[in-house]
Order: structure tokens, then C-alpha cells, then sequence
């Protein structure tokens, strides 16, 4: 019974072997159409001036001082240096001046922190998926092997062990490489979440004198206002008391 057992479990061993080699050749296909992607992504990001992005921000929130809500979307859709960004500034600025416009702008930088994780995901998946084909084409054709190794078929036992060690390679190639394109993705996301986080802080910021107009309360204003009027009463009666010949005054010896 048992030997039907180990028996069935080595035919399904063998039979998983060419989609092990399958899928370890997928993965590099894959690998190498992200580090394309990635190079495409390191030009794009030589565009990236973070002054030119603040001045825009600065003149965006001018214009949205003035209602000018879609001519800030525009403006900041221009500044981006990546697709990604571009989409994100522009909603920002067509939607600063909403009711809720703290909401949605978390929102956009939610969506691209999301949109940055899916695209991470796939590398992600390759540091580990690399090295797990890797082992199961190692350890695959052993079994072949060391059959002809005991029945004395010397061409049989070579071949599969040099499968065997080139997957091996493939696997350790395809998560290395993945894992030095994850950790270099995850930083130029990281920037690019920190310059649009600085963008929707100043859209959403009030400038200096309309920031301090909102701090004083109406009592202060009328405090203010009444103490400006007690100045303007308070000149003239002065002026009347020193001046006018009614007024009499005592002088004592």
C-alpha cells in the first residue's frame, strides 16, 4: 500500500516538471518587462524639480483663491513627471475647492499609494516565487537522476542535473533581481507619495492674512472696531476741553 503511495506521489513529481520550467521562464519574462518599465520610470523621474513643484502649488492655491478651480487642475496636471502623478495632481486641483475637499484629496492619495502597491506587487511576488521554482526544479530532476545513476545511465543522469542546477540559477537570478527592483520602486514611490502629500497640504492651506482673519473671532473684530470708534469721539472732545473760552478753571495759590 505504501509503495502505491510513494509511487503515485513521483509520478505527479515528474509530471510537475515541465510546468515548473514553464512558469520559471514566464517569471523572467516577466522580470524583464518590469526592469523595462523601471527603466522607463528612472528617465521619467529626472523631470522631477521639487522648487518647480512648490512654485506651482503656490500659484495653484492663488488661483483657487480666486475660484479658478479647473485652471489649477490644469496647471498642476502639467507638472507631473510620471503618468501617475500627472492624474493625481490634476484631480487634486479640480477638486480643492469642493465642500469636501480634505476627503477627496486623501482620497487621490489613496488611490496612488494603491496604484504603487499593485505595480510593487508583482516584483514582491517574484522575490519569493523565483526562489521556490528554483528548488522544485532542483529537486525534481533528482529523482530521474539518481535513477540513471544507479542503473548506470551516465547520459541520463546528466542531463538532469544540468536542468536541475540551471533552474536553480534561474530561480536565485529571477528573486534577486526582483528584490533590488522592489526596494528601488518602493523608494521613488515613496518620494513621489511625500511631493504630492506637500501639494495637498498647501491646496488645502489658507494664506497668511486670511488665516489670521479667521483666528479673531467676532468679539474681537467688534472689540476692535469699537475701540477704533472711542479713538475718533474721544480726539475732538479733547480738543474742545483745552480751547474752549467756557471752560473756567481754578488756580489755586
Amino acid at each position: 500500500m505504501s509503495e502505491d503511495i510513494y509511487q503515485r506521489i513521483f509520478q505527479v513529481a515528474e509530471r510537475l516538471e515541465l510546468p515548473v520550467v514553464i512558469l520559471a521562464l514566464l517569471s523572467l519574462l516577466v522580470l524583464i518587462v518590469d526592469l523595462g518599465a523601471f527603466a522607463v520610470e528612472i528617465f521619467q523621474h529626472l523631470r522631477r524639480r521639487f522648487p518647480r513643484i512648490e512654485a506651482a502649488a503656490d500659484e495653484a492655491r492663488s488661483m483657487l483663491a480666486e475660484g479658478n478651480a479647473s485652471g489649477a487642475g490644469r496647471l498642476l496636471r502639467g507638472q507631473g513627471w510620471t503618468p501617475a502623478t500627472s492624474r493625481a495632481l490634476g484631480r487634486m486641483g479640480d477638486q480643492a475647492l469642493s465642500p469636501d475637499a480634505d476627503a477627496k484629496l486623501s482620497k487621490v492619495l489613496a488611490d496612488f499609494e494603491f496604484a504603487s502597491q499593485r505595480r510593487l506587487g508583482r516584483t514582491r511576488l517574484l522575490v519569493r516565487s523565483g526562489p521556490a521554482l528554483g528548488l522544485m526544479g532542483t529537486l525534481i530532476p533528482l529523482s530521474p537522476a539518481l535513477a540513471g545513476l544507479a542503473q548506470g545511465d551516465v547520459t541520463a543522469l546528466t542531463d538532469n542535473l544540468q536542468l536541475a542546477f540551471s533552474i536553480t540559477v534561474l530561480g536565485l537570478l529571477i528573486g534577486m533581481v526582483a528584490f533590488g527592483l522592489t526596494l528601488s520602486r518602493d523608494r521613488l514611490y515613496g518620494q513621489d507619495f511625500s511631493d504630492l502629500e506637500y501639494v495637498a497640504a498647501i491646496l488645502t492651506s489658507q494664506p497668511l492674512a486670511t488665516r489670521q482673519s479667521a483666528l479673531e473671532g467676532p468679539d474681537d473684530k467688534a472689540h476692535m472696531e469699537r475701540g477704533r470708534v472711542d479713538q475718533v469721539t474721544e480726539q475732538p472732545s479733547a480738543g474742545r476741553s483745552s480751547h474752549d473760552p467756557g471752560v473756567s478753571s481754578t488756580v489755586t495759590p
